[in-house]
């Protein structure tokens, strides 16, 4: 991508922030505020509702509508979008949300006194719990704006549609106004808030929008004032010159059109095979990805499947579905399944454990199975089942392993039923005892957005800490290398499967460590493709060792960048 360096001095000409999708746009701000209108709600009052019960079942239409919204919007969306409004759903129909409301309507409080204290109440609980349980502040925060909406007969809060090509600018973005930014109006998005795991980090990269997050100062900034956003670099300038803004947005544009063409298969310049894999969540998605130049899924998320059930499907029905992601790929490539990684931020009625005090931290992923192994024992015959049924290569990978005999009792259970099996680097554990594990599984994948998090001890939703939650991080790309090259030593694959794995330049440094594949939203995947095919194998050990020196991500970045531009 073309980069406009001189963006990169924090000075009073420009703002930055943490980089998570590449590119150049220039074009005036659109500053949000996605706030209910305050005399809209003084009007409103009390609502004069004639007792708790009337105001209670009020609050029932209004988060039936709400939660209605969000399924629609999560149908017409897919992959990462479609998760976190499926999510969102569920949350705004939580009981517990509900009952906290109810209580308040009991103590005395108006409708609205009682939902935002309700609110308050989790947001509180959600970010003690810190991790991704935090990330759910935002999301709860944007349900009680469309509650209240609701409630007083307004239109729910969003982005509004702008009437011309803009840079949207906001403190945070809620996964249902993220979700439907149209690409075409809206040239790059810059939030105040968030870090490079956030929702609209992720929903960006699958939309293929220029954005940068945890740029603080965004809010000070005039509506349509002319922006130079630099996706790559992670800045904002504010007295770019127009002509030359516009040229270097121009050349941006024709390489990212060049990119567009790339067809795989994945290798370096110089000829070494990298398999590019795409990241998918159902049926819909893997349809969708297998159309996308990739050799596969390297990670098939099987929990987002049932985030609104509340009972296990059977092992029949869990096969009907795993066949739908699997059958696309039988003669393009392999499948790795990821078994529940329930728990968190991603809570399954049937398999989460409730009332933990930190659930990023308790029982989650291949944990779920220490007090309940037949929750495992049907989803591996279920995989088996699928697998068998589609004709397709399927490998098997477990969450939050961070044991030796993890690995072995996970392993055996898969093997057993005729598949590959590896678990995921996720706690640092894990890539510590990497060359102990890889004795005893197939492959390992690494989740970089959980053992960034891990490794890092910081929360991905503060922003003054979204430069620790940045992959970039030397101590996270040091565990990285030690697990690829355990990978080397061992004769088996290694792949990345977290959001660092869209970073074209990252990518580079990824497969200079020795990572063997990547796996990333299909949006990302020709951007990687055509980066590492400009890029020679001692190209990427190059970036990779300057990666590693450096002392912070930012250095990283520049040090890649100086190398490949060479």
């Amino acid at each position: 991508m073309v980069t406009d360096t001189s963006t990169s001095s924090p000075d009073g000409t420009g703002l930055r922030g943490t980089p998570v999708v590449g590119g150049l746009a220039y074009g005036p701000a659109l500053v949000i505020r996605t706030e209910v209108p305050a005399e809209a709600v003084e009007r409103f009052g009390d609502g004069g509702f004639a007792d708790e019960a009337e105001a209670l079942a009020a609050y029932d239409v209004a988060v039936e509508q709400v939660s209605s919204g969000f399924g629609a919007k999560a149908a017409s969306a897919s992959g990462a979008a479609a998760e976190v409004l499926t999510a969102s759903a569920g949350l705004a129909r939580d009981k517990g949300l509900r009952s906290a409301v109810r209580k308040s309507l009991r103590s005395g409080d108006d409708l609205l006194a009682a939902v935002h204290a309700a609110v308050e109440q989790f947001v509180g609980v959600f970010t003690t719990m810190g991790g991704l349980m935090a990330e759910r502040a935002t999301d709860l925060r944007d349900i009680e704006r469309r509650l209240v909406a609701r409630l007083i007969g307004e239109a729910e809060p969003g982005v509004p549609t702008p009437d011309r090509p803009s840079v949207v600018v906001a403190e945070d973005l809620a996964p249902a106004d993220t979700a439907g930014l149209d690409p075409a109006i809206v040239l790059a998005l810059v939030t105040e808030r968030g870090g490079p795991t956030s929702h609209t980090a992720i929903i960006a990269r699958q939309l293929g929008i220029p954005c940068v997050v945890g740029t603080a100062g965004a809010l000070e900034l005039d509506a349509g004032r002319p922006l130079l956003v630099d996706g790559t670099a992670g800045t904002v300038r504010l007295d770019a010159d127009p002509a030359e803004a516009e040229r270097l947005v121009a050349a941006d544009k024709e390489e990212r059109a060049a990119l567009a063409t790339w067809a795989g298969p994945g290798a370096t310049a110089s000829g070494e095979a990298v398999k590019l894999l795409a990241n998918v969540a159902d049926g819909p998605s893997a349809a969708s990805a297998s159309g996308a130049p990739v050799e596969g899924v390297g990670l098939f998320r099987t929990e987002l499947c049932f985030l609104n059930r509340t009972e296990e499907p059977s092992v029949e029905e869990q096969a009907d579905i795993y066949e739908t992601v699997l059958a696309p790929f039988k003669d393009v490539g392999y499948v790795v399944v990821r078994t529940l990684d329930a728990g968190s931020d991603k809570p399954v009625a049937f398999a989460t454990h409730e009332g933990e005090e930190n659930p990023a931290l308790g029982v989650r992923g291949l944990r779920l199975s220490f007090d309940n192994p037949g929750l495992l024992e049907r989803q591996l015959d279920a995989i088996a089942l699928a697998a068998e049924r589609s004709g397709t290569e399927t490998w098997v990978m477990a969450p939050m392993v961070a044991t030796v005999a993890e690995a072995r009792d996970f392993s055996a259970a898969v093997r057993e039923r005729g598949l590959k099996a590896g678990v995921m680097v996720e706690v640092p554990s894990a890539a510590l005892l990497a060359p102990r594990m890889l004795e005893v599984v197939d492959f390992m994948s690494i989740g970089t957005n959980d053992l960034t998090q891990y490794t890092m001890a910081a929360d991905r939703m503060a922003t003054d800490l979204a430069h620790l939650t940045d992959p970039w991080q030397p101590a996270v790309l040091q565990l990285i290398a030690i697990t690829a090259e355990a990978g080397r030593l061992a004769g088996k694959p290694v792949g990345v499967c977290g959001e660092a794995a869209a970073d074209p330049l990252l990518a580079c440094a990824l497969v200079g460590m020795g990572v063997t594949s990547l796996s990333m939203a299909a949006a990302a995947v020709r951007q990687v493709g055509a980066r590492l095919g400009t890029t020679t194998s001692e190209q990427c050990e190059d970036v990779a060792e300057a990666a590693l020196g450096a002392d912070d991500p930012a250095a990283g970045r520049a040090a890649v960048l100086e190398i490949l531009a060479r």
